[in-house]
C-alpha cells in the first residue's frame, strides 16, 4: 500500500467519531486493551501526562510538549482531529511520524485489525504508544479523544492527569448536565497520580474533589493559584499576546510572551504554569527560560494549527477551531476585541450538534457565507441557512468551504475581517484549499 491507500483504508473502512459521529463510539475499551495486549503493552515504556477538557485541551497539551523539549525531554505528542494531514496527530519533538512508518505499520498489523475491528481512533491510539515506545520517547503528552473514562488513550497510567474544562459538548454521549460530564472526564483521574483542573466551576468541583480523595489522588484548580492578565502584544515578525502571570497576588511571571493568539489563551496558560509546578515537583527539570520559551515559540515548536490562526492580512482572514457553545463565545469576544470595519463569517458545523443554541449568539449584522465541510456529520448548508434565517442571520450559501472563503476574500475589504470557523471540519477544509 503507498500512504494514500493507507489513509483510505483507515478513513473509509474503519467507523471514525469525527466523521460519522456517535455510531463510532464505542462504550468500552475491550478493542484497545486487545490491541495493547497484541502489541506488547507499549503504553507501559514511556512516561506519559494525561489531558481531557471539553475546551483548550488541545492548546494545553502543545504548550505543554513545548515546553518539555525546550528542557530537553525527547517528546511525543498525540493529540486529535488533524487539521492537514493525519501524521499531525503523532509527533516527536514536534515532528510528525513518517509516511513511512504509518504505512508499514498497517500493512504489517492489518490482519488482528480485520480480526479485531477495531476503530480508527482505537487504532490510531495503537499506533501511536508503539511508536513512542518503539522511539523511545522520555515522556509523551496524551490528549484525549472524547469524554476521558471510556475513550482509548484511558489504559496509560500518567504522571500527571490535567482537566482543562468542563462545558457542553458531546451530550448525547456523555450526558446532559455538567456534572455528568465532568464524571465522564473524571474518569482519567488514577489512584495516587496528581490532577490539575484548569478552570474551577461550582457545578463540577465536587465531581473531582470526590473522585480525587477516593483515589488518594492529589487535586490543584489551577485557576485558583494563578491568574494570567493580558497586559499588553508584541509585534515582531508576528502580533504576541504579552500576560502578566501571578500566583497568590506575587507575580512571578513578567511578559509572558503567548505564541497561541486570542485572550482566552489566558485560561490555559494558568493550567499549563499549574501542571508545570505538579511535575517539578515530582522531579522534572523545568526552569523559568523553558516555560517562556516553550509558551512563545509552541506554533513552531510543535507546529499547532487553528488556535486564532491570522491566514492572511489585508484584509485579515482568521481562523479558531472553537465549535462548542462556550468555544464559540471565546471566540466571538475575541472577534469583537479585533479591529475591523465588517465582519465576513464563514461558518459550517456538524449535524450532531446543538446548531440553534450556537445561531442564537452569533453577530447579526455579519455578512454569512453558510457552508458544508467535506465530512459525512457536516449539517447541509441549506438546511444552516435556513435555521439561521430564524435567528436574523443573512448570507450566501456554499456547498464546500474552499468557495465560500473565496467568495468572502472577493467581497472583503482590506479594512475588513474574515473569520472562518463554526467547527473543527471547516477550519481543516479551509487550511487545505
Amino acid at each position: 500500500m503507498t500512504y494514500q491507500q493507507t489513509l483510505d483504508y483507515i478513513f473509509s473502512q474503519l467507523p471514525m467519531f469525527h466523521r460519522i459521529g456517535a455510531a463510532a463510539y464505542k462504550a468500552n475499551l475491550d478493542n484497545t486493551l486487545a490491541l495493547d495486549n497484541y502489541f506488547g503493552y507499549p503504553h507501559k515504556k514511556f512516561k506519559t501526562i494525561h489531558v481531557a477538557g471539553t475546551n483548550g485541551k488541545g492548546s494545553v497539551s502543545h504548550i505543554l510538549a513545548s515546553v518539555l523539549q525546550h528542557a530537553g525531554y525527547k517528546t511525543g505528542l498525540y493529540t486529535s482531529p488533524h487539521l492537514k494531514d493525519f501524521r499531525e496527530r503523532i509527533k516527536i519533538n514536534g515532528v510528525t511520524i513518517s509516511e513511512k512508518s504509518v504505512t508499514e505499520f498497517f500493512i504489517k498489523h492489518k490482519p488482528v485489525f480485520e480480526k479485531i475491528k477495531p476503530s480508527f481512533f482505537e487504532m490510531t491510539v495503537a499506533l501511536a504508544f508503539d511508536y513512542f515506545a518503539q522511539q523511545n520517547v522520555d515522556i509523551a503528552v496524551i490528549e484525549v479523544g472524547l469524554g476521558g473514562r471510556l475513550d482509548s488513550t484511558n489504559i496509560i497510567t500518567p504522571e500527571l492527569s490535567v482537566i482543562t474544562n468542563i462545558s457542553f459538548d458531546h451530550t448525547a454521549l456523555l450526558g446532559k448536565t455538567l456534572k455528568k460530564i465532568a464524571k465522564e472526564k473524571a474518569g482519567i483521574i488514577k489512584p495516587g497520580i496528581p490532577v490539575v483542573v484548569g478552570e474551577s466551576q461550582p457545578e463540577t468541583n465536587s465531581v473531582f474533589i470526590e473522585k480525587s480523595k477516593k483515589l488518594k489522588s492529589t487535586i490543584f484548580f489551577a485557576d485558583k493559584e494563578y491568574k494570567a492578565l493580558l497586559t499588553g502584544k508584541n509585534s515582531e515578525k508576528q502580533v504576541l499576546d504579552i500576560f502578566s502571570c501571578k500566583e497568590k497576588n506575587k507575580i512571578l511571571y513578567k511578559e509572558l510572551q503567548a505564541g497561541l493568539l486570542g485572550h482566552y489563551q489566558k485560561q490555559n496558560i494558568q493550567t499549563v504554569l499549574k501542571s508545570i509546578d505538579v511535575l517539578v515537583d515530582i522531579g522534572y527539570e523545568l526552569n523559568k527560560q523553558n516555560i517562556y520559551k516553550g509558551i512563545k515559540d509552541v506554533v513552531t515548536t510543535t507546529g499547532l494549527l487553528g488556535r486564532w490562526q491570522i491566514l492572511e492580512r489585508k484584509p485579515c482572514m482568521i481562523c479558531d477551531t472553537g465549535h462548542n457553545i462556550a468555544g464559540i463565545k471565546m471566540v466571538l469576544k475575541q472577534i469583537k476585541e479585533t479591529p475591523h470595519k465588517k465582519l465576513h463569517f464563514v461558518f459550517g458545523c456538524v449535524n450532531d450538534k446543538d446548531v440553534d443554541a450556537i445561531l442564537k449568539i452569533l453577530p447579526k449584522r455579519a455578512k454569512y457565507y453558510f457552508c458544508r465541510a467535506l465530512v459525512p456529520r457536516a449539517l447541509d448548508e441549506k438546511v444552516l441557512a435556513s435555521k439561521a434565517a430564524c435567528f436574523g442571520l443573512s448570507g450566501i450559501i456554499f456547498n464546500n468551504v474552499q468557495d465560500a472563503v473565496l467568495n468572502a476574500k472577493k467581497n472583503a475589504m482590506p479594512e475588513d475581517l474574515i473569520f472562518i470557523g463554526g467547527s473543527t471540519f471547516v477550519v481543516a477544509d479551509a487550511l487545505n484549499s
